[in-house]
């Protein structure tokens, strides 16, 4: 069934207000747990099996949970299994919007003008945060998984046999190590520049931005006698690891004053993100002015004019 495409009307803060996780209640949400959890696994044991065509990923270039999927689709060549819609980089208070324009566009599938219509129609009650990535299954018309924790892992392993290149992101025999990683991952360096952040007073913000700091001096002595996380194999944590670096020195450093050093000072981590953004994958799915524009210009409370950097310049951030 063909579907005409809606465009969002124009970013309006005047009207809308800035976008701010809260309920029907105006009350503010704290980070919770997703509410769309399904997994999709080669055999359909999940209840949802991984098909060509099935499933369409509403993507948002800024948020590095939307680009660990989207490197892993381009990575192992199932761009054309799994289709993906991706929203404007700014929001007012509705929330994700599709819009015409560079990098992103209108949502071909079920014409959505707002994401939130997708999280409406899989569930009318739904009363909590609308968020990026979000898998909807065409099968049943509905969104099957927004649980950023997993669903890049279940991209990278479910659907093998339709995946046009060879390469394992999630080994059997290192689960155990990547999953364990990945924890370390998230909890210290992916979530660390945003509590830094958000930080409500210069105590906590010196201990998170500590805490970052000696997680990133970590990672700068592993990659020491290794090419990528876990030697010469890219795995999924790499994945993980490189959509912080690729916003670290472009926002985290000035946005959320994550500033006691940039990647630039690390030579190893950015060798490493040099490296992997050579890679098509990684480049292509990094788009620095939609994560700049996105950043500067969606959290008043912290850049209160909108005005989004020059710099850094690409061959600040690459080195030689």
């Amino acid at each position: 069934m063909s579907v005409n495409p809606r465009a969002a009307s124009a970013v309006d803060v005047e009207q809308y207000g800035p976008y701010l996780p809260k309920n029907r209640a105006g009350e503010l949400l704290k980070r919770s747990d997703p509410a769309f959890r399904a997994r999709i696994t080669a055999d359909g044991s999940s209840g949802h099996p991984a098909e060509p065509g099935r499933y369409h990923l509403y993507v948002a270039a800024p948020c590095p949970f939307s680009q660990r999927s989207t490197i892993v689709l381009h990575l192992k060549g199932l761009r054309d299994v799994v289709t993906v819609s991706v929203a404007d980089p700014l929001r007012d208070g509705r929330g994700w919007a599709f819009r015409e324009g560079t990098g992103h566009g209108l949502d071909e599938v079920n014409g959505f003008a707002f994401l939130s219509e997708a999280y409406a129609a899989t569930d009318p009650e739904y009363d909590s945060h609308v968020s990026v990535p979000a898998l909807w299954d065409r099968q049943t018309g509905r969104i099957v998984c927004n649980d950023y924790r997993v669903l890049s892992t279940d991209l990278a392993t479910a659907f093998d046999k339709y995946a046009t290149n060879d390469i394992d992101l999630y080994p059997e025999d290192l689960r155990a190590e990547i999953d364990e990683l990945n924890d370390f991952l998230f909890t210290r360096v992916h979530d660390g520049p945003y509590r830094c952040g958000f930080a409500r007073g210069q105590e906590a913000y010196e201990r998170e931005v500590r805490d970052l700091f000696e997680a990133l001096d970590q990672l700068e002595e592993r990659l020491g006698d290794r090419h990528y996380l876990f030697g010469d194999r890219l795995t999924e944590s790499d994945i993980r690891l490189y959509v912080t670096l690729a916003r670290f020195d472009t926002v985290y450093v000035t946005h959320f004053k994550a500033n006691l050093r940039r990647i630039a000072d690390y030579p190893r981590l950015r060798g490493y993100f040099r490296d992997l953004y050579q890679l098509p994958a990684f480049r292509e799915t990094t788009d620095f002015d939609q994560i700049k524009t996105h950043y500067y210009r969606t959290h008043p409370w912290l850049n209160p004019t909108g005005i989004v950097p020059a710099g850094p310049t690409l061959e600040d951030l690459l080195g030689d």
